[in-house]
């Protein structure tokens, strides 16, 4: 059966695009399949001998090995790929990583748009069509834009308490994302970044823009200890730092991270938190209940000395999920499924056994990091041509093969119709 859009006319610019095997993630394979191609979106996709009989004398584009729905990397930082130096040790506790990360980034003097434009044609390279890309410095907003990499940027607001949001902060924030250029959302850093008053009003004015959400969470261990009794080594780095919150002054709101921000009016479906390593059965639900994804990203976790998410309980108990790698301060490499093949290793190690493993992590960095930035997913017709080829041979278990094979494989990236990424020509488009 083919699968059609409303119906298209004809001429114009339609084009065939098909494969051994196609996982349009969203809708079951299609064995030997192709997608029709019509002003950047899926005018249909089916049996490639269907296609071809329905849309004659339209040229074809064959490639080899398994066609997939685009991946979205969830979260990152694309402005930290010239601090890869950071990335490249391991460290004892989030708290010395951070340490290391503020020394390099206080003394740098790097060139932040042309930082994050090469992470982002890294990004191409892998197979990823989409990122919610946490932006710290200005420069750094237009990557996306520049690169053809879709998604979503992030500007990041960290530092403030709530005289100082009050006296002059939320003006010069809201200053800096009319002067982005680019459409973004707002990325309140993390619980312990900013005061209790700043994270309230911070969500506050996203809605009020109608801008979407982006949160580190629960990501060290000692990020409960903080919010519930303003103690630990969380604490007194943030005190080293100089920053002046209530919860330092006040010992704490007596709630865990996850309740901390949820009564302050942060969590929702236009939000998404990374990482949630320290994430109990109670935030788990509240999450659930919120209609929050959440981003993991265990290799950087390891970098920072953590063991990685629960994803076994995540999936499980059916948290909404999506996938990330942070930025190359705390990450190998860009590329979103050596994250969902480290993620399988962790959800087998912490017991679990059904046999949609596989499945459900690429539906995370497909579908899941759709929601998270609240675009469209997967290859369904009249939705975004988007998608990555990648060179492993189809088989029974297309999406085993791809998790276990297809890290570092990416041999074309697709992103609207438009050939972006091509190994065959070594070539990233130039946007």
């Amino acid at each position: 059966m083919i699968h059609s859009a409303p119906p298209v006319l004809p001429g114009g610019d339609t084009v065939i695009h098909s494969a051994p095997l196609i996982l349009p993630v969203s809708a079951p394979p299609v064995p030997d399949g192709a997608l029709v191609v019509r002003h950047g979106r899926v005018a249909a996709l089916g049996p490639r001998a269907g296609i071809l009989a329905a849309w004659p004398d339209r040229e074809e584009t064959r490639w080899d090995g398994l066609l997939v729905a685009g991946l979205v990397n969830a979260h990152t930082h694309l402005q930290y790929t010239h601090m890869a130096e950071v990335g490249r040790r391991d460290y004892a506790s989030f708290e010395d990583w951070s340490a290391a990360f503020d020394k390099v980034y206080a003394g740098s003097s790097i060139d932040w748009a042309a930082s994050a434009r090469d992470g982002a044609r890294q990004a191409l390279r892998s197979g990823t069509t989409s990122a919610a890309d946490v932006v710290t410095d200005l420069p750094a907003a237009g990557a996306l834009r520049d690169t053809g990499l879709g998604g979503l940027p992030y500007l990041e607001t960290l530092g403030d308490n709530d005289a100082s949001w009050a006296e002059s902060g939320r003006e010069r924030f809201r200053a800096l994302l009319d002067a982005a250029g680019t459409p973004m959302g707002i990325a309140p850093h993390a619980p312990y970044t900013l005061d209790t008053g700043v994270l309230r009003d911070v969500a506050a004015l996203a809605r009020s823009r109608r801008l979407r959400l982006h949160i580190h969470l629960a990501e060290g261990e000692h990020e409960r200890e903080y919010t519930v009794s303003g103690t630990g080594p969380l604490a007194r780095m943030v005190r080293e730092l100089g920053f002046d919150f209530a919860i330092l002054r006040e010992g704490g709101t007596g709630l865990g991270p996850t309740a901390f921000l949820d009564g302050l009016g942060l969590l929702g479906p236009d939000c998404h938190v990374a990482h949630g390593v320290h994430l109990d059965a109670g935030d788990r639900a509240l999450l659930r209940a919120r209609g929050t994804v959440v981003t993991l990203c265990p290799r950087s976790n390891r970098t920072v000395g953590m063991e990685g998410p629960d994803v076994a309980a995540l999936l499980a108990e059916g948290n909404p999920i999506a996938v990330g790698t942070d930025s190359l301060s705390s990450s190998p490499s860009l590329d979103v499924l050596a994250d969902v093949a480290d993620l399988r290793d962790l959800a087998v190690r912490q017991g679990y056994r059904a046999a949609d493993l596989d499945r459900r992590l690429v539906e995370a960095a497909t579908l899941g990091g759709a929601r998270a930035l609240g675009v469209a997913g997967g290859l369904d017709p009249g939705g975004p041509a988007d998608f990555a080829v990648f060179d492993v041979s189809p088989g029974a278990e297309p999406y085993r093969i791809l998790v276990a094979e297809g890290p570092g494989r990416c041999v074309a990236t697709v992103i609207g119709g438009e050939t972006v990424w091509d190994r065959r020509t070594a070539a990233v488009a130039e946007c």
